[in-house]
């Protein structure tokens, strides 16, 4: 049972310690599934206009992404500041707003386009761990949305936005995917095969002058790759709503690299399978 509320001082606590995300979200194996996810949140008119507008995506991409991915961490590592970490988002979305490619008005904060954000999270943890490791469980399932859903709390989210049951949420999900999903500017950009990315900038010192020369060879290796994961750890309906081809021979390479990922990562020591912020909380939480 989650303990959604810290009694002290009445914020919403992060996820529990030992739980589904608290092995999930630390797990190196966390990357590849942030390409799948991302490009469905995109894939929302009025989200897609905010990221074109105002993210920072295409200049500082590493920086965005590192950023993000501290982010994500602190929901469900960050002990007592995880709800300041929630605070602190919602205050940078407030100045997010415009007009999408239809006309309409956006505004980041709109519960409808706040909640679609985090909500793909769950079917995206849900597809990737198919590929990437064992498949969940029915109760693992539901421990996971229990999960997510204080994710959401964390982030502001409102529990009259957010299905609060996975019977709930399924047809939730399918009305957005079939209804309102489409290939945005954004979204033709994540998925495109030869989109030029800047040179990492982050990363040890050594390893970034050692890309610096290498990455015009690298960079369209990296952009095909990232597109391979991308369609093909999204949900197959949300791939099907964007119109994104998906092959069985691209499907039997997944599965072969999925393989090899549950082959290799769970046998790494902590330091090398799980990102710094998870380790030093999974390292606090052992005393």
């Amino acid at each position: 049972m989650i303990n959604a509320m810290n009694t002290v001082n009445n914020e919403p606590n992060p996820p529990p310690v030992g739980g589904v995300l608290w092995s999930l979200v630390g797990d190196i194996r966390m990357l590849l599934t942030l390409p799948a996810a991302l490009t469905m949140q995109v894939a929302h008119p009025s989200v897609g206009a905010g990221v074109d507008d105002h993210s920072v995506f295409r200049t500082d991409p590493w920086g965005r992404g590192e950023r993000s991915l501290t982010s994500l961490q602190l929901w469900v590592y960050g002990g007592e500041g995880a709800a300041a970490e929630g605070r602190r988002l919602r205050r940078l979305h407030k100045a997010i707003q415009g007009t999408d490619a239809h006309g309409h008005r956006y505004h980041a904060l709109t519960p409808s386009s706040y909640a679609w954000v985090h909500a793909t999270g769950y079917p995206v943890f849900r597809h990737a761990q198919q590929y990437l490791g064992r498949p969940f469980t029915q109760a693992q399932e539901r421990q996971l949305y229990a999960e997510w859903l204080q994710v959401g709390r964390v982030l502001g989210i409102h529990d009259r936005d957010m299905p609060q049951t996975i019977e709930e949420f399924w047809p939730y999900y399918r009305k957005v995917v079939e209804n309102d999903l489409e290939v945005t500017v954004v979204v033709e950009e994540l998925i495109a095969p030869d989109q030029p990315i800047p040179a990492p900038d982050r990363g040890p010192r050594w390893l970034r002058l050692l890309l610096r020369p290498l990455w015009p060879s690298l960079c369209p290796c990296f952009t095909r790759f990232r597109r391979f994961l991308t369609i093909g750890l999204m949900p197959p309906d949300a791939r099907s709503a964007l119109g994104l081809e998906w092959t069985d021979a691209q499907e039997r390479r997944l599965r072969r690299f999925g393989r090899v990922v549950r082959a290799v990562v769970p046998v790494l020591p902590e330091r090398l399978r799980f990102m710094p912020i998870a380790r030093r909380a999974r390292r606090a939480a052992r005393g």
